[in-house]
């Protein structure tokens, strides 16, 4: 069952964004390169996208689907855009789309886990 697996949040100053948010909330980040870091509970976990290129504008929410491929030709065929084609990303794929109300979301497939 497709669910929301990961919500991205745009991180101007993501120093202070790590730092603020394992203060709150003493949640465990793990660091993808000088410009991302997420948690990794396998529920539903936060990013932090620093790269301004990149980040959102608002908060990303991601739905993990079965078939990413399926799920974005049924985006396109009940109305919504693709903003963001297909992608790779550390641990699976990827691509953006807006609903008919012109929110922006995401769909993901991971990778299979190694030895899989």
């Amino acid at each position: 069952m497709a669910r929301i697996c990961f919500v991205e949040l745009p991180a101007h100053n993501l120093g202070a964004a790590k730092d603020f948010y394992r203060a709150v909330f003493h949640w465990g980040l793990t660091e993808f390169g000088p410009t991302y870091a997420c948690t990794m509970t396998g529920d539903v976990d936060l990013g932090l996208q620093g790269d301004a290129a990149e980040a959102p504008a608002a908060p990303l929410a991601v739905v993990a689907v079965d078939d990413l491929e399926g799920a974005k030709l049924a985006v396109e065929q009940a109305g919504g855009t693709i903003t963001k084609p297909i992608f790779a990303f550390p641990g699976g794929r990827r691509f953006h789309f807006t609903d008919p109300n012109g929110l922006e979301l995401a769909a993901m497939t991971a990778d299979p886990a190694d030895g899989a």
